[in-house]
């Protein structure tokens, strides 16, 4: 699977230079499109023709927007997640955060509509996992 093939390449990369090329994202937008019941063919039909930038969302999966935001620690000491990504628009229908060990193995995944997390968010500035375990757990090892 090239998922993995991407994951090897970054994890080679960090034992060899100590620092994991920035994959969080792509393969963070790939898992939560598996997620959710896109096929793997569908994903890739999807994305052939956009950027590494859309504004707004990351994806569209039957007519809902989805934006994914993801953490992975790097296994070096001090390196646990405290701190999550902020959305910083809402211009998507569901958010997903998905937190990673170090060997980008999925550990959770959690889903908000942007209703529910814009009155729980907005008025935060710093949020932390607990924030987001509050969602609806779509996945969690």
């Amino acid at each position: 699977m090239l998922r993995d093939e991407l994951v090897k390449i970054a994890l080679l990369w960090q034992e060899r230079f100590g620092v994991a090329p920035s994959i969080t994202n792509t393969i963070s937008e790939y898992d939560a499109a598996m997620l959710v019941g896109m096929s793997e063919s569908e994903y890739s039909d999807y994305m052939k023709d956009k950027t590494a930038v859309n504004k707004g969302s990351d994806f569209v999966f039957m007519n809902i927007k989805y934006q994914v935001k993801a953490n992975r620690p790097s296994g070096k000491k001090g390196s646990f997640v405290t701190m999550v990504p902020k959305a910083t628009n809402y211009e998507w229908d569901r958010l997903i955060w998905i937190l990673y060990d170090k060997n980008f193995v999925m550990q959770e995944a959690w889903e908000w509509e942007v209703k529910d997390y814009k009155l729980a968010f907005d008025n935060i500035k710093r949020l932390s996992p607990d924030h987001y375990r509050k969602g609806r757990c779509l996945y969690k090892k």
